[in-house]
This record gives structure tokens, sequence and C-alpha cells, in this order.
């Protein structure tokens, strides 16, 4: 808004000696990191009043584990507020309205609606869990998984089709695999001059696949982000972390310069998603400050489920889907921790009739809790392990 509105009025503040302020809203990288600024103050003004709000309404959550030990270790997050996520949201749409040129750039549209409807599906679950006991006996306690994943799943190839359809060309329609060159080596000069030809042996992929391929990303990513959120700021931080590594990636998507010189997919109109993942990273700052250990806040499915999938279509809108799964390692290690105990279990239980289990609970950052390490050791080594991924990552960009 701020910046059609600058835009609109740029020849009025240029005959007034104003330009300056034209400039700096063209700048890509100002309006970023000024959204970063704007949604961790957003978060930080309204985080006390919403927590209230949320304490008033006694929206607190009461973890149950089926392992005594595991109560016992969680029983002081009894009745703390959950659905803060419902703060982040809200922080990440309105900086994004005003610093972003969302009108005119689809995949800002697309990321945005997409968490907006995963907020709404989160929020949905996170009531019916919170009021199950105020309802009558045998009320359903929250969202069936199936429904969750049907929706997650259906959100996803809606954004899918959209990027499809709005790609512009081929560049944003290609399968990225990892060490494989999108472009042929050109020189920065004449890459300027004449854009380089999609490689041969390049993949592109037609919408069917292309909205499968969203579809599996947006429903893997936001459960995985679901799953991690176990732990006093363990997903926040790793979503910081992640956030501003998609402030790079898109930002080298977005700029033929650097896409065709590193060989990546460059898409034309993604360079908005900077914006929006720098006001993801703020949110995220802010909320860190009311959710570190010990935490006055969680953020819920509404949360976990929306920044899960707005992480996954702006990696999908850029085409580095495998540079997510490095990324978001860890999400996607807790994630795999939990299939491999329900998996094990059930295989074990039909095959000997007890079931057994690989981890000491699962996801596993509770199997490290349990073995011995500290909450808030789990949590700096898990942010540490999400650094250094998002290292390796970097190196994979440059590797092709």
């Amino acid at each position: 808004m701020l910046f059609n509105l600058v835009e609109w009025a740029q020849n009025w503040l240029d005959e007034r000696g104003l330009s300056a302020v034209v400039q700096v809203m063209y700048q890509l990288e100002f309006r970023a990191f000024l959204a970063v600024l704007l949604a961790f103050a957003t978060v930080r003004l309204c985080g006390p009043a919403t927590i209230a709000w949320l304490r008033h309404r006694k929206v607190g959550d009461t973890p149950e584990f089926n392992h005594g030990t595991l109560n016992e270790l969680m029983k002081d997050k009894s009745a703390t507020p959950t659905m803060g996520g419902m703060l982040l949201i809200g922080s990440i749409l309105i900086t994004s309205l005003l610093l972003a040129d969302v009108w005119h750039s689809m995949p800002s549209k697309i990321a945005l609606v997409v968490m907006v409807m995963l907020a709404l599906l989160g929020s949905m679950d996170d009531w019916l869990k919170l009021n199950a006991a105020r309802r009558q006996p045998g009320s359903r306690d929250g969202l069936f998984p199936w429904e969750k994943l049907l929706f997650q799943f259906g959100i996803g190839a809606i954004a899918g089709w959209f990027l499809w359809r709005s790609a512009g060309s081929v560049d944003a329609q290609v399968l990225n695999l990892p060490f494989q060159r999108t472009y042929p080596p050109t020189s920065i000069s004449a890459s300027l001059v004449q854009p380089p030809a999609v490689a041969s042996g390049v993949i592109v992929l037609g919408i069917f696949w292309f909205t499968a391929l969203a579809a599996i990303v947006v429903m893997a990513t936001s459960n995985a982000v679901n799953l991690t959120d176990g732990m006093d700021g363990l997903a926040t931080g790793l979503i910081l972390i992640a956030s501003f590594m998609a402030m790079v990636v898109v930002g080298i998507a977005a700029s033929p310069r650097a896409s065709y010189f590193l060989m990546v997919p460059h898409v034309q109109h993604a360079g908005e998603l900077m914006v929006i993942a720098g006001a993801m990273s703020g949110a995220c700052m802010g909320f860190l400050w009311f959710n570190c250990q010990p935490a006055s806040v969680f953020m819920g499915d509404t949360g976990s489920l929306a920044l899960g999938g707005l992480l996954a279509v702006m990696f999908i809108a850029v085409r580095q889907e495998f540079l997510l799964i490095v990324v978001g390692g860890v999400f996607f290690l807790e994630a795999a921790s939990s299939l491999i105990q329900i998996g094990t279990f059930k295989i074990t239980r039909k095959m000997s009739g007890t079931g057994r289990r690989v981890f000491r609970c699962a996801p596993i950052h509770h199997h490290f809790q349990l073995g011995g390490w500290k909450e808030t050791q789990t949590v700096v080594r898990f942010w540490l392990l999400g650094v250094l991924l998002s290292m390796v990552a970097l190196v994979f960009l440059k590797l092709r």
C-alpha cells in the first residue's frame, strides 16, 4: 500500500524535492529490511495486549503426552495461552500489504492467501481442541488428521495451479534438481543483453506435475513445522532462520544478474516475496520475545500450519523445493522421526504382538529431552543445526 502510494505520487514527490523517498521505496532490499523492523515492532507492541486477551478468554493449552516422565517435565506449561499465531499472521499480513507491491505480484498474492487459509484451518483445529471439554461428551478433540491433510493438500494444489498459470516463462516452471544448471554458462554482460535459454536436459513441469509437487510440498512443510512446535521457542527460532534464508533465495531468483551467474531459475515477478520473507522474519523475532523459555504464549496450529505453508510457497515460487529440504532440514527430521516411530510401532505390534519404538518419544526433540538434555539446550542446539543447514544450502546454490 505504501509502495503503491509512493508509486502513484512519484511525480508530485519529485516536484517537491522528495525524490529520495521514491528511490528508496523502489529498492527491494530496503523494503525487505524495513519489513523486518515493522513486523517486529508490531508483534512487540501488540503482544502484551493479545496475550492478556487470550488469558482472559482462557485460550490456554494443557500439553498431554502418552509418557508419564514427559508429562511431568511439561506440566509447567499448563494453561499457557495458545493461538498466538494470530499475532504472527496479523503482523505479516499488515506489514506485507503496507510495504510489498502485492497488487502487481501474483506470487505474493498466492503466498498471503495460502498463509491466511492455513491459519484459518489451524485456528479451527485449535478451537476445537481448546473447547472440547466445554462441549457435550464425545465431541471431537480437534480436526481429524485426514481432514487436515486433505485441506493442506487442496490449498497447496490451488497455490501450485495459480503459480504455474502466472509463471510468465518456462524458467518459473522448471524442476530445479540439486547440482543441475538451469542455464548454460554465460557471461554476465551477454546474459543481460540476451537472457539465456533454459539448458538442455532441464525438466519443465506441466501443470499437473507442478500442481502435484506444490501440493505435496505445502502439506509436508506445514505439518513438519507443526510437529516441531513442541518446545518454547523451538519452531519460532527455526522459522526465523529459514525465513532469512528465504530472503536470500528470493533475492537471487528475482535478480537476472545473480540468477544467471549462479545458474538457478530466474523468476521475474517473485521479488516482492522478499518483503514478505522479511515480514516473516521480523514477526518471528517479535514473537520469540514472548515465546522464549519460559513461554508466555504458544503459536498453536494457527501459526505453525500457516508459517510452514508460507515458507513452502516462497520456495516453490522460486523453484527451490529441494533447497527447502535442506533449509528446513530440522523440520523434516522432526516429521520423519514421528513417521518412523508410528510405523515401527505398528509393524512390530502386528508381527510380534508387542509394539516397539525407535525413539524414547517422538518428535525427536522429546527423545533428546528424555535423554537428559534440558529444554533450553535442545532448543539452542536445534537452532544451531538450522543455521548450519542454511550454510549448506548456500553452498548448494553455488555448486552447479
